[in-house]
């Protein structure tokens, strides 16, 4: 299986991740690569800033195209912060709860919201 590289900095053009909007471009980039069976490198060399916000758009709903088990064996990631693993880590984990079943998740939101 090829590995594409894709270098967080150069997509987004900053160090900061901090907007959904580019977080949408690199989970573009990585859902066309496991679409064709290609492996990613998802590399954040230079990145100073990195959101939830960004993190779930970038990798988050990759949960929602592909099992589990694809992403963990076709995505890994180099030159993350040790925060920055943290908060991939609390990304990853919601992502699997929500997308495993997404209505019983927004109930549990609405409850704890009193709606």
């Amino acid at each position: 299986m090829e590995k594409l590289s894709i270098q967080v900095y150069n997509i987004v053009g900053s160090p900061y991740c901090v907007e959904a909007e580019d977080g949408y471009k690199v989970y573009a980039m990585i859902k066309a690569a496991l679409a064709g069976n290609r492996q990613v490198e998802l590399s954040f060399l230079n990145v100073e800033i990195l959101t939830t916000a960004f993190l779930n758009t970038a990798v988050g709903q990759l949960y929602r195209d592909f099992s589990e088990e694809q992403v963990k064996a076709a995505v890994s990631v180099a030159h993350i912060t040790p925060t920055g693993r943290v908060a991939l880590r609390r990304v990853v984990e919601t992502a699997k709860l929500y997308y495993k079943d997404p209505e019983a998740m927004e109930r549990s939101v609405r409850e704890v919201l009193g709606e």
